[in-house]
């Protein structure tokens, strides 16, 4: 049991020293990651399993009981993260293979993303406070070299604001931390939620729970503080911007609700009502920035913005189906967003340009890529019975049960902006006639198996989480409970000894 607790962090990094001895190999190294990211990924879908049968699993490195030693807790929403994390580290690798040149692979990039998925998951599965600032700090590192590597001047453009502005919010992080260590003597996340249950710190708590929304609001690119996104997530190679636009703004996002629910429940969180007003503003300005935009990336990149809305909605809602909405909407979104991006980068390779007044013709001549586009386009923009029309159902049905109309309302209506720049995508890169003197290119025999079929699977997941979502709102409905309801977390990491449940 200790073992596979440890499994999802272990492996990625295991896989990352790995290449690092293989990095004269190129061929060796694309193997080793390939199989490590599958390990990683069957072992996440075995302790995610576990968990639904089980109950939370809870691991105490060195037998050291908590508070005392570091602890790692997986429950329904961690064990989901990292099937998620893994899933789409596979589908990356696959994309990788013949998107990522041979002087990147030289300069390390495999095991860069390997570290990645190492601090993201980490992330997901700390029990303490403080370690979470350290995974973050890890996942940013190896973020910050990937999104620069190729020292192109666009990427050195896009590197500069996301590294200052995640500095800021780190050291915003780490002051929060210093203080509520301070106040309380705690940092495992179980203890923290049993001290600051005393009244008499409310008063210290509040301000507090606003330094982290603030710290992870920030990473999770929420309004007002989103401007980095959309000039660092273009620059990179696709597989790369996949990755960062499936996982990173939601290892924020997890920030949030874990926090939110676990340490500052209200009334204690009064940063609650704030963030009503932020969801709102979030979705209005991603999507408003993503109508105005004419590269497929940008248009893509701020629809992340508009999207984490929907998510700080429902964790702002605060009951039990808002919760659990903004669990289904965060699934939904790694995989819908990522498939977008890898769309993206077989559309450069056919047309030769992301700019989309470059573009065109892809709907008559290469009509499996149009299909594979209006998949998770509907999905996004909450057609149904598209997964995005699960998610945007469920948190509007909270929104109206909480009496919040307004927000249900700026939701619809984004909703139909969202629409329209899909539509404004498929009519210029696929319906209208191809504007180039030069003919469309076609993908060689390689690529048509490492492009198309990470972007094939994702599609099916869509399809399928659509048309079959009563056990996947389940799952996100027990999440929700157990993050509602604290004393399962509680009794699992105090109550445990010998690093189990």
């Amino acid at each position: 049991m200790k073992l596979l607790m440890a499994l999802p962090i272990l492996v990625p990094f295991l896989t990352a020293v790995l290449g690092l001895l293989t990095r004269r190999s190129p061929a060796v190294q694309r193997r080793i990651t390939f199989f490590g990211t599958g390990i990683l990924l069957s072992t996440s879908i075995y302790l995610l399993t576990l968990i639904l049968s089980d109950g939370i699993q809870v691991l105490q490195l060195g037998s050291w009981p908590a508070p005392y030693g570091i602890t790692f807790a997986a429950d329904i929403l961690s064990g989901t993260m990292i099937v998620i994390t893994g899933l789409l580290g596979f589908a990356s690798v696959t994309y990788s293979h013949e998107t990522i040149d041979q002087e990147r692979q030289y300069f390390g990039y495999y095991p860069l993303m390997q570290l990645l998925l190492f601090g993201v998951n980490g992330a997901f599965l700390t029990g303490d406070i403080f370690n979470l600032y350290v995974w973050f700090e890890v996942l940013l590192i190896s973020s910050f070299v990937l999104l620069s590597l190729g020292r192109s001047r666009a990427q050195i453009a896009g590197t500069l604001p996301y590294v200052v502005l995640n500095l800021i919010g780190s050291m915003i992080f780490l002051v929060a931390v210093g203080l509520l260590y301070g106040n309380t003597g705690a940092l495992n996340f179980a203890q923290l939620t049993v001290k600051l249950s005393d009244p008499a710190l409310g008063n210290i708590a509040r301000p507090i729970s606003f330094l982290f929304l603030g710290a992870f609001g920030l990473k999770a690119a929420i309004f007002p503080l989103f401007f980095w996104l959309p000039a660092s997530y273009p620059a990179p190679p696709i597989a790369v911007s996949a990755l960062f636009a499936g996982l990173l703004t939601k290892v924020g996002v997890y920030a949030l609700i874990r926090s939110f629910t676990l340490l500052f429940p209200p009334p204690l969180g009064e940063a609650n009502h704030l963030l009503i007003a932020i969801s709102g503003l979030t979705m209005i300005t991603g999507v408003l920035g993503a109508v105005a935009q004419k590269d497929f990336r940008r248009v893509l990149s701020f629809h992340i913005v508009s999207q984490i809305g929907y998510m700080t909605m429902g964790l702002a809602l605060n009951t039990r189906l808002g919760i659990a909405a903004s669990i289904f909407y965060v699934v939904h979104h790694i995989i819908v967003k990522a498939n977008l991006f890898f769309v993206s980068g077989i559309v450069k390779i056919i047309g030769g340009s992301f700019q989309l007044e470059r573009l065109g013709g892809l709907y008559l001549h290469r009509p499996l890529v149009s299909l594979l586009f209006l998949i998770p386009a509907f999905s996004l923009a909450g057609m149904p019975p598209l997964s995005g029309f699960w998610g945007k159902f469920l948190l509007a049905q909270a929104g109206l049960e909480s009496g919040q109309s307004v927000i249900v309302a700026i939701s619809l209506m984004v909703g139909l902006l969202t629409t329209f720049s899909m539509t404004k995508i498929w009519n210029e890169a696929f319906w209208k006639p191809f504007p180039g003197e030069t003919k469309l290119q076609s993908l060689n025999s390689t690529e048509k198996v490492t492009l198309l079929l990470p972007v094939i699977a994702l599609a099916a997941i869509t399809v399928v989480i659509g048309l079959f979502t009563e056990p996947f709102a389940h799952i996100a409905l027990r999440a929700a409970d157990e993050l509602l309801g604290r004393e399962a977390y509680i009794k699992a990491v105090l109550g445990s000894t010998g690093g189990q449940s």
